[in-house]
């Protein structure tokens, strides 16, 4: 039998820079990623320099529960108050197919309950991208310190200051917004909310150093006149759904918020989406336990000792 010698496989995509991520595994799997290809070939077209734009920009996704919520002026305010200049601003929709694309490398992590409760309100109302970029000098990437400011999922943790503590602690769900972790990811989930032609205007804005807050605030007023306002405090979801559900239980079901939303589910009955959200997202399980993400971000003190690995002295 002849033994050849083993020769590397085919390459499956393009390079991903290591300034744009902490993680080998995401380098791997962002260059064979039709998402990323798109977003990196697409800005190549328009600037010589694509690992820059991706480290000086990062993105927020204010999410249908900010809309209802009413809460995208104060996140623009924030972002002023931190020096991040808004240099494009468009609108999109949260589609089931969306929502697993954009956080395909870590839904690994959510319930059937999660995902049921996602599928609810994500798809209920628009959203709004926000690309900003800072108007300071930073150490680590752009969408890193975004990611660092807007505070962490759960609600327990957030401190003041951050952004999802301004915006309002309801629930490891209901955050309100997010935030691309690490500069490839930022590229990576633009294609994912835009066809060609939004993207192609939000990468030239971005690119001209454009300042798009009016146009920011002129969407806002544009998402809140297709939709209603809406609490998303959890006493009085929970009032509502036992007020709704009143002729169908008796008081023990009704007592245990979780019995009564599994209860009125088997039975197929009529819920109002947001009430069952807010109500649900704080008394069902949200994530598996045991598992990690497929891929994860990387907070600042990791990317710091990531750049001094590459002899990088400054972005």
């Amino acid at each position: 039998m002849t033994h050849h010698p083993e020769h590397p496989g085919p390459e499956h995509g393009i390079a991903v820079p290591p300034l744009l991520t902490c993680h080998p595994a995401k380098q791997r799997l962002y260059g064979a990623d039709t998402y990323y290809q798109e977003a990196h070939e697409h800005l190549a077209a328009l600037t010589d320099d694509v690992p820059g734009f991706a480290r000086h920009h990062a993105a927020l996704l204010l999410k249908p529960d900010a809309v209802v919520a009413r809460r995208l002026e104060a996140a623009v305010e924030w972002l002023t108050e931190r020096d991040f200049r808004i240099v494009g601003a468009a609108v999109t929709r949260l589609t089931r197919t969306m929502i697993r694309a954009l956080w395909y490398f870590q839904w690994n992590l959510a319930t059937p309950h999660r995902r049921r409760l996602a599928a609810l309100f994500l798809q209920d109302a628009d959203a709004l991208v926000l690309v900003v970029r800072p108007g300071h000098a930073l150490d680590v990437p752009a969408s890193v310190e975004l990611t660092r400011l807007k505070g962490p999922t759960d609600p327990d943790a957030r401190v003041p200051g951050q952004l999802r503590h301004l915006l309002g602690r309801y629930s490891y769900l209901l955050n309100l917004v997010h935030t691309p972790d690490e500069p490839a990811d930022v590229l990576r989930e633009l294609a994912v909310h835009f066809d060609d032609t939004e993207r192609d205007r939000l990468f030239r804005s971005a690119l001209a150093g454009e300042d798009r807050t009016a146009h920011a605030l002129e969407l806002t007023d544009r998402l809140y006149a297709a939709t209603e306002p809406r609490g998303l405090d959890f006493e009085p979801a929970l009032e509502r759904l036992r007020r709704s559900l009143s002729h169908r239980h008796d008081p023990d079901t009704a007592a245990d918020p979780r019995r009564l939303l599994e209860a009125a589910w088997d039975q197929g009955a009529d819920l109002d989406p947001w009430d069952t959200v807010v109500v649900g997202s704080k008394v069902l399980p949200m994530r598996q336990p045991g598992r990690a993400p497929v891929l994860d971000g990387a907070d600042p003190g990791t990317w710091r000792r990531h750049l001094t690995a590459l002899g990088a002295t400054a972005l």
